[in-house]
């Protein structure tokens, strides 16, 4: 559960965080402000070359650094080693390439057409894009994740849903509302793909969203805690979203 606020005026500027009821179910939505602070994406420690695995690993590393965590959310799918399963760039470096493998979708998440990539550029825009879009533009990203499906193409919902399906689960997403209003959304409780869509077009308001992953996926705020899937789900990361602030803790 969420705690109150915090009262850091300068968190609820770049970072603010609401609990969203939309039929009937309950979502915590966050929306970061690229234009008060960065979005980055963490794997590996740089000094150990070891995974962070973990959100409060992350957080704990920032705290070392004069860097406070403001923000953290899981980055999207991975294969059986723990590494990103589609395109990964960490700071302008592609650790892991585009992935436009088109598999079974009973093979996974992933492979439901069409995929994407969530990208922060140079110049501090942020997008989603289709995954074939993505390879179209050719324009290098200093931060990106692949994960798939697309929740939203164009403000239209994947037709690969289904309005009433019965696959139920904790779920998360993005979207980029502006090139500097970024907006993610997770579940308080499990969900279908449908719903989850619907949340992103009927109430968030975004025209591209992409699925980020499910069961596993958690928040946190700073001054709130998590949010999204029960603490026992939670598996490793291989990558995990964050907003760091240098103002020390």
């Amino acid at each position: 559960m969420l705690a109150g606020a915090s009262g850091c005026s300068r968190q609820a500027q770049a970072v603010d965080s609401d609990e969203v009821t939309f039929e009937s179910q309950s979502f915590r939505v966050v929306r970061v402000d690229l234009e008060r602070e960065p979005l980055s994406l963490h794997w590996k420690d740089p000094e150990s070359g070891q995974p962070y695995a973990t959100i409060e690993s992350l957080r704990q590393w920032g705290m070392a650094h004069d860097r406070r965590l403001l923000f953290a959310a899981n980055a999207g799918i991975y294969d059986r080693q723990f590494a990103p399963l589609g395109l990964y760039v960490e700071d302008g470096r592609t650790v892991v390439p585009l992935n436009l493998f088109k598999g079974n979708p009973a093979a996974g998440n992933f492979s439901i057409q069409p995929n994407g990539v969530f990208a922060v550029y140079a110049d501090g825009h942020a997008a989603v894009r289709t995954s074939t879009a993505f390879k179209a533009d050719a324009r290098p990203a200093r931060w990106a994740t692949q994960s798939g499906p697309m929740l939203l193409v164009d403000g239209q919902i994947n037709d690969r849903f289904v309005d009433d399906s019965a696959s139920l689960k904790w779920r998360s997403g993005v979207c980029a509302k502006t090139p500097h209003r970024v907006v993610f959304a997770v579940s308080e409780s499990p969900v279908n793909f449908h719903t989850f869509a619907r949340l992103f077009r009927d109430e968030l308001g975004c025209r591209d969203a992409l699925y980020l992953d499910g069961t596993i996926s958690q928040f946190y705020v700073d001054g709130e805690g998590y949010a999204g899937a029960p603490t026992f789900m939670v598996k490793p990361y291989a990558g995990i979203f964050a907003v760091f602030t240098t103002a020390k803790p």
